[in-house]
């Protein structure tokens, strides 16, 4: 049973009618950070509109390869053999995801894992928002040390039993969302939601086997997940784009060939199938962006990540993926050949990197 450790909360009568009829508070355990790692273990605590426990629900998942961090999550190969793989209890996740908001830490990640798992079973998940505690404590300008789960819980006194246990991460995630939400709502707060739009298109690679990757105990890496401390995704390297940059797009025209295109956030159709077609019609792909990025494709233009502000700052123009789908089916050809233009496209810092994936 989960502890009420608000002090003061909203009448029925105050409560904004804006806000959502119920939530999903989510945790997943997984092999790694990078696109093509796996779910361990998920963990659902179910939310009326104002944040009082329906119930829970937790599964370990066969991930199908080596289980990546067992020091972290305490998951063996032995554990996990006998589990269920991702595909058999899709079903079951989904009816506790239908019509919520999803919620969790680092929304962003969990969000991914999971439409990416849901993508490869060749389903797709029934969310349609998702909350982010760590915007949401920003909101609220909660006095904390940093952005930590376990910061989060001390500041409304959620004692943590298990960390990196999927059932108890979300367990203190639904203690320390409910005063959040309560406090949100008394004070009229417009709660950060984001779309989740569910992969499309999937583009899985085989998962290297055990030792093939180096690397130490430190992170991730030598295990299956090949989890980069700097990145959520390996670094995939392109050949230089042979033509040069024609200049920023222009509202209403055509691509050309050699422009800068960066992306930001999710997508629908997996990201490096864009950026594959990207290239594949002779675009510049670019891994941050500067003041030579010709365009900027996002769904979230709102969003406060690293390319979306500097676009902002720069005047990049910015449009969404399903226009720059229609804009990829007639890039205009380069004026000429010649060499790319020289630019600041250096590659994205780890942090940069891992906010905007």
């Amino acid at each position: 049973m989960l502890e009420d450790h608000t002090t003061t909360a909203p009448s029925p009568s105050e409560w904004p009618a804006a806000y959502p009829r119920g939530y999903a508070v989510v945790d997943v355990e997984t092999t790694g950070l990078a696109r093509d790692d796996r779910i361990v273990s998920a963990a659902v605590y179910r939310l009326d509109a104002r944040g009082e426990v329906e119930d829970h629900w937790y599964t370990l998942v066969n991930p199908e390869r080596d289980p990546g961090p067992v020091w972290i999550h305490g998951l063996t190969s032995d554990v996990l053999e006998g589990a269920p793989l991702f595909g058999e209890v899709a079903g079951e996740f989904a009816e506790r995801l239908a019509g919520r908001v999803l919620v969790a830490h680092n929304a962003v990640f969990d969000w991914q894992m999971i439409a990416r798992e849901y993508a490869r079973a060749e389903r797709e998940a029934p969310v349609r928002q998702r909350l982010c505690t760590i915007a949401l404590s920003k909101e609220l300008r909660l006095p904390l040390p940093n952005h930590k789960l376990e910061s989060l819980a001390a500041h409304f006194g959620v004692v943590q039993q298990r960390a990196h246990h999927a059932l108890d991460d979300a367990r203190v995630l639904a203690e320390a969302f409910r005063p959040s939400l309560r406090a949100a709502a008394a004070g009229g707060v417009r709660l950060p939601l984001l779309e989740c739009r569910p992969l499309t298109e999937w583009q899985d690679r085989p998962a290297p086997r055990i030792g093939q990757q180096a690397g130490g105990r430190g992170g991730y890496g030598g295990y299956g997940g090949g989890y980069r401390p700097t990145s959520w995704r390996p670094s995939r390297k392109r050949p230089a784009c042979p033509y040069p940059n024609p200049g920023r797009y222009e509202d209403g025209g055509r691509l050309r060939q050699g422009m800068r295109i960066a992306f930001s956030g999710d997508t629908s159709v997996d990201r490096e199938l864009l950026e594959d077609r990207a290239a594949e019609a002779g675009l510049h792909v670019a891994t941050s962006l500067s003041r030579l990025t010709s365009l900027l494709v996002t769904n979230d233009p709102d969003s406060h990540t690293s390319k979306v502000v500097k676009a902002r700052q720069f005047g990049t123009p910015v449009v969404d993926e399903a226009a720059f789908g229609q804009l990829l089916r007639d890039v205009e050809p380069a004026a000429g050949d010649g060499p790319a233009a020289e630019g600041d496209d250096a590659p994205a810092s780890g942090e940069e990197a891992a906010a905007e994936r």
